[in-house]
């Protein structure tokens, strides 16, 4: 027998007999065992005992001076279920027995007893006691959880439904912190979110919910009750319901702005460890607590729960109970983290389908360029076709009509003969109008007067790199354009800028077999206006680089100085310069620069 037994340290055990000796007797025993042992002679000292002291055990003799055994037992029974009962009588009746235990005694004694029997009687009474409280326990958290498990479920039915019913950020936020503060949801008092910016650099305050007094929050919570609002009904009447009343709050969660490199902030940490920490008093067990959340949330008690997806950390919830100062326990924290997966879900169910409908617009626009601008592509590939030509027929044609031109004309100086001069006069005459007609084959720019107006330049690079999205995909090269507005505008032919970009950007994409990064960006300056088109290809060998805009020259990497040749031309045109650099790390910058002032004229 041990004082295990025993659901609390302070429960003790009751001999209610009149006489000493038997109790002295029994605490003896009882105490040697680590039991705490009273005494009451009568059935009134017994009830004051039952009002100011944990009774676990009363040993209950069955005559008292005051009032019989019998009769106390029922009312212990009916009033006292988890106090125990050992009928203690003198006189050994089997049916006064039955009677007793009919009533709710444990067990019945009869003096004298031995002590094993005595022992065993008071062991086996303890441990059934022990159990059926536990039992009752147990069936009280599995009634709990049960219903909470149901109403977690009927909670996620009814968010998924809002959820699903639309994919824009702010409808899906919303519906969340409704979901949090509402009384058919998780019944919080506030709820804060915030989220990553576009880059992931900066933890942004977005949208908060709850009053911001115990007036207004009764003034809210009357009116939902009395327009008897659901859940649904809230979630899609939020501006309406709600808005005025979320004024401070929503000033709140604006003021947030912590940068990701700040490590050891609370609200970083949390997203960091993708683990919640409950703040209580303005303690947070093994994590310091920033100050600024007490300065901005004016509470020292709330529950920070990540919100994330496999691929990366979405954000933060910030839940408190401001108002009612209800305190957060165990099950209110895991049933938010329940929550927090499910929302974390949906944003990021509704940024896919932001990046969708933006690849979709992309797509569409690029069909509309390449419908429009079919004539250009075809010409880029008559440049480029007529380039790659050029550079074989001059590795065909030109040194061996150069060696026979030379060798006619040096032997019409060593030789007197007549007939032989006539021929070999022939022979340099055509030589000489072979290399012309090589020459005018790879002058393959047109000499049409360049058609110049002012143009916004933004929008030519920008349908450039449209009109070869489709090549860039196809060798998984992805593209950034670094255009900072507002964009410049300048007097220029808007053909030409084009094929001279096209030709740019697709010797860029040839560079990068492999894929890649294709960055366009604009630097200006007050004078000129400088594009850069740079790649992450292997490059151009430094003993090359003067050579790659000579129309005979190739390479694997950038293609011919044909297409080089057309762009120096064009910007030529246009009063600027180009020039090709080595990139910082690998690839190619290719960078034409313009001049603002280039016989500006107004638009007519």
């Amino acid at each position: 027998m041990q004082p295990s037994q025993l659901i609390n340290s302070d429960e003790v055990i009751v001999v209610v007999d009149d006489s000493q000796d038997i109790f002295i007797l029994f605490q003896d025993f009882l105490s040697r065992e680590g039991y705490t042992v009273l005494h009451a002679a009568t059935a009134a000292e017994f009830l004051q005992l039952l009002h100011s002291r944990k009774v676990a055990l009363a040993l209950l003799d069955i005559e008292l001076p005051d009032r019989k055994g019998t009769e106390l037992l029922a009312d212990l029974a009916r009033h006292y279920p988890d106090t125990s009962i050992i009928m203690i009588t003198g006189t050994e009746d089997l049916q006064t027995a039955l009677f007793c235990l009919r009533l709710g005694a444990d067990d019945y004694l009869t003096k004298p007893m031995h002590l094993a029997d005595f022992n065993h009687a008071v062991n086996t009474t303890l441990e059934k006691r022990r159990l059926v409280i536990d039992n009752r326990l147990y069936q009280k958290k599995l009634e709990a959880t049960n219903f909470r498990t149901q109403f977690l479920h009927q909670l996620n039915l009814k968010m998924n439904t809002a959820y699903l019913s639309s994919v824009e950020l702010d409808d899906v936020l919303q519906a969340i912190l409704v979901g949090i503060t509402a009384s058919e949801g998780l019944q919080f008092n506030r709820a804060f979110l915030a989220l990553f910016d576009l880059e992931h650099q900066v933890l942004q305050g977005r949208l908060a919910i709850g009053p911001s007094s115990r007036e207004e929050a009764g003034r809210v919570w009357e009116d939902l009750k009395i327009k008897n609002m659901n859940l649904n009904d809230i979630i899609l009447n939020f501006k309406l319901s709600l808005s005025d009343s979320n004024q401070e709050v929503n000033r709140i969660i604006k003021k947030f702005s912590i940068p990701v490199t700040d490590q050891d902030h609370t609200l970083i940490r949390a997203c960091a460890e993708r683990k919640s920490i409950l703040v209580q008093n303005g303690m947070a067990q093994d994590v310091p607590v920033s100050t600024q959340l007490f300065e901005l949330l004016q509470n020292d008690t709330f529950i920070i729960v990540p919100l994330f997806s496999p691929s990366q950390s979405l954000g933060v919830l910030i839940a408190d109970n401001f108002i009612t100062l209800r305190p957060i326990c165990d099950d209110d924290i895991a049933d938010l983290e329940i929550f927090a997966s499910q929302a974390s879900l949906a944003i990021e169910h509704s940024y896919l389908y932001t990046k969708m409908l933006f690849k979709m617009h992309e797509l569409e626009a690029v069909t509309q360029e390449l419908e429009k601008n079919k004539d250009l592509l075809v010409d880029a590939e008559r440049y480029t076709a007529l380039g790659h030509m050029s550079a074989q027929l001059v590795h065909a044609i030109r040194n061996p009509i150069t060696s026979i031109g030379g060798t006619a004309r040096l032997l019409t100086r060593k030789v007197t003969d007549p007939d032989i001069l006539k021929f070999l006069g022939i022979m340099a005459q055509d030589a000489t109008k072979i290399e012309s007609t090589l020459e005018d084959l790879f002058n393959f720019v047109t000499e049409n007067k360049a058609q110049k107006n002012n143009q916004p330049l933004y929008p030519l690079i920008r349908k450039s790199v449209m009109l070869l999205y489709g090549a860039m995909k196809k060798q998984g090269i992805s593209y950034q354009l670094n255009l900072h507005e507002p964009g410049p505008s300048l007097y220029l032919d808007a053909q030409m800028i084009r094929q001279m970009l096209l030709h740019l950007i697709r010797n860029g994409i040839e560079a990068m077999p492999n894929g890649g990064l294709l960055n366009v960006s604009v630097k200006q300056d007050p004078t000129s206006v400088s594009i850069l088109i740079t790649d992450s290809g292997a490059g151009i060998i430094n003993g090359n680089m003067a050579k790659v805009a000579d129309p005979f020259f190739t390479t694997k990497i950038y293609g011919t100085g044909m297409g080089l040749t057309l762009v120096k031309k064009i910007v030529v045109e246009h009063q600027g310069t180009f020039s090709l650099q080595a990139g910082a790390s690998c690839g190619t910058v290719a960078t034409v620069t313009l001049p603002i002032n280039n016989e500006m004229h107004p638009s007519e």
